[in-house]
């Protein structure tokens, strides 16, 4: 049987297991009473209904043994049954259908017992810290964070954050970037799954969201909700476009977002490896919000395609239609993506020709329905 100093040095494991681990105390009593069951089974047989608890202030275990008070008995559950003539003995109070319960007297714990319950705790404990990471990081998903570079494999990344460790997929680093062993390095949780060896916890450098959060991180602006960012799109390890609103008309939102020469917004550069970023003020209008997103190419014009109104051409003067379209069409890419619209680039000249074009193409139609001549 435990003696008071055995029950003190039990609480003093509680707590130990708890603040060590993370977990609450009550999960690590919650361990002990299970196993506190397979070592009272094993005691006094296991086709019985056996509980046992574990007093939260002296650490005393106590067993029970647990029945449902019936009329008749049935021969298949009679370990768990009782008469009501014979549980009244036990509970004068007790009535048909309801669960009598017997105290037992304790039980000694052997090696085995004491094995049996150690592994059972440890279970336990394993079992709660997965999830306490699981509920932890899938709270930080689409947030960022650090950690050191436990392992490399074929351009993949083992990450140690600490109470878990990351997956850094070789397609979720930016173009040309390595890291070695013991190196510091920011992701962006991009996704949190539940496993039964524990959370796999899935790190990204290239998806929009880790841009957002170092801007979260450089503009205290942004940070406090005074700044909304209303999209982002990357093409990782060179260009990306973010689109900021305000409503505060004393503040601009580019230029915090720039910072004083240039700070700000260079910092977040240099984390991704010198991506550059052009600002956008968003726009309720698409329209002027397009014009502004193809900086830094002029534009001449916007035509709305009648039949689909998220499709648009654009018209920017002849010289500026590399820039505009961008290397490997990067620019207008990045466009459509921030704002959401199908757009096809067009030049002065081109448009000019097919206005002429369609000038001519009515005329004639024009002619032949007055039966005249052109001129």
């Amino acid at each position: 049987m435990h003696s008071s100093t055995a029950n003190q040095s039990l609480l003093l494991v509680v707590d130990s297991l708890s603040k060590e681990k993370g977990i609450d105390r009550e999960t690590v009593f919650d361990a002990l009473e299970q196993a506190g069951v397979r070592v009272g089974k094993t005691k006094y047989g296991h086709q019985y209904d056996i509980r046992s608890t574990v007093d939260r202030q002296t650490g005393e275990f106590r067993f029970y043994r647990h029945r449902i008070v019936v009329e008749i008995i049935d021969e298949e559950e009679r370990p768990n049954q009782i008469l009501l003539e014979d549980a009244v003995t036990i509970d004068p109070k007790v009535a048909l259908g309801e669960e009598v319960i017997e105290s037992l007297p304790p039980v000694e714990f052997n090696r085995n017992g004491a094995q049996s319950m150690r592994q059972i705790i440890f279970q336990k404990i394993r079992a709660a810290e997965r999830e306490r990471q699981y509920a932890e990081f899938k709270e930080k998903e689409g947030t960022i964070v650090t950690g050191v570079v436990r392992s490399t494999e074929f351009g993949n990344y083992i990450v140690d954050l600490g109470s878990a460790e990351g997956f850094l997929h070789r397609r979720q680093c930016i173009p040309n970037e390595k890291f070695q062993r013991g190196h510091r390095v920011r992701c962006a949780i991009s996704e949190v799954s539940e496993e039964e060896k524990g959370p796999l916890i899935f790190l990204s450098r290239t998806r929009p969201q880790f841009m957002i959060e170092l801007f979260k991180l450089e503009v205290p602006e942004i940070y406090e909700g005074t700044i909304e960012i209303k999209g982002c799109v990357r093409d990782p390890g060179s260009r990306a476009k973010i689109g900021v609103y305000t409503a505060d008309p004393t503040i601009d939102p580019v230029g915090a977002c720039i910072g004083m020469r240039g700070s700000r917004v260079q910092a977040v550069t240099h984390e991704l490896g010198g991506e550059k970023v052009d600002i956008i003020p968003w726009r309720d209008d698409i329209v002027p919000y397009i014009v502004a997103a193809f900086t830094p190419a002029q534009v001449v014009k916007v035509i709305v395609d009648d039949e689909n109104p998220q499709r648009f051409e654009v018209v920017v003067p002849d010289r500026e239609l590399s820039i505009a379209i961008g290397r490997r069409g990067q620019n207008v890419k990045l466009v459509s993506g921030l704002c959401s619209a199908e757009i096809d680039v067009r030049t002065e000249t081109d448009e000019s020709e097919r206005t002429q074009e369609k000038i001519g193409r009515f005329s004639d139609i024009f002619a032949e329905a007055l039966n005249v001549g052109r001129r």
